[in-house]
């Protein structure tokens, strides 16, 4: 095949696949129908116009049959009257009336044949014309509803694409929320543990930090001492006797100064 005739072919498939494209079944169905009554319409004139013929040929047999007859009569007078050449020549018109009257009778045969032919061509086309159009408004109709069905189908299949697209996306979202609620959560730990602020802030300076835990262990000794103190206090109540009397036995020097009886004034003392 030559490189014209392959070019040629692809033009007419893409020509036709257009054409298929923009045609509409419905459009094309109403076209053909309209031809129809266009033809049936030229077929009823056609049956009209040989009726018409017909109708003249008989006006025209009425008139030559009725001078046929009043030529007879003319004769038949005139051989009354003895006139013999009148009949004669009444006779001679007569039978040209009457030859004209045969040939018209011949050619009304005709037309009334074929007005007959075409009536009954008439009618069978109209028959032909009011099937085609029930079946064109029935493929009309399926044609339709196929059509509706089709962007019902095309819309549920959307509608389908759609969800899944609509479901992937839900699906990142909610990967992305889990991810992003994990990461508050750590932001949470590392600020409530101090690494954050650590991070954030910069490296922390290694003088205020030996400052700092020199500070924490002195807290930590004098909260030793204040518990020290509590037991120290605590000690002599454990030691009472079942009178109620207390028996120190601890160092007067552990005993802290506000338990100690206080000294008596010596004579002469103020």
């Amino acid at each position: 095949m030559g490189v014209m005739k392959r070019v040629q072919l692809v033009f007419k498939a893409k020509a036709n696949k257009a054409l298929d494209k923009m045609e509409d079944p419905r459009e094309t169905l109403d076209y053909s129908y309209q031809r129809q009554l266009e033809l049936l319409t030229k077929v009823r004139r056609g049956v009209a116009d040989v009726a018409t013929s017909r109708k003249r040929v008989e006006l025209q047999m009425n008139q030559l049959q009725q001078s046929s007859n009043k030529l007879e009569d003319q004769a038949r007078k005139a051989l009354g009257m003895g006139r013999e050449d009148l009949a004669r020549n009444a006779l001679e018109r007569k039978a040209s009336a009457q030859g004209q009257l045969n040939e018209l009778q011949a050619q009304y045969a005709q037309l009334q044949a074929e007005e007959e032919k075409l009536t009954v061509a008439s009618q069978r086309l109209q028959s032909k014309v009011d099937a085609f159009r029930t079946r064109k408004e029935t493929i009309k109709a399926t044609y339709t509803a196929a059509e509706a069905q089709t962007r019902i189908n095309e819309a549920f299949s959307g509608i389908s694409e759609e969800m899944g697209d609509v479901g992937m996306a839900i699906q990142r979202a909610e990967d992305k929320t889990a991810q992003m609620q994990a990461r508050a959560g750590a932001i949470d730990e590392l600020m409530a543990s101090g690494a954050l602020d650590d991070a954030v802030g910069g490296r922390r300076d290694d003088i205020q930090s030996e400052l700092d835990m020199i500070s924490a262990s002195s807290d930590v000794e004098n909260e030793l001492s204040r518990l020290k103190g509590e037991i120290a206090t605590s000690a002599p109540k454990q030691l009472e006797g079942s009178n109620g009397t207390v028996q120190a036995q601890a160092h007067p020097a552990s005993v802290p100064a506000t338990e100690l009886p206080a000294a008596e004034p010596q004579d002469g003392a103020p």
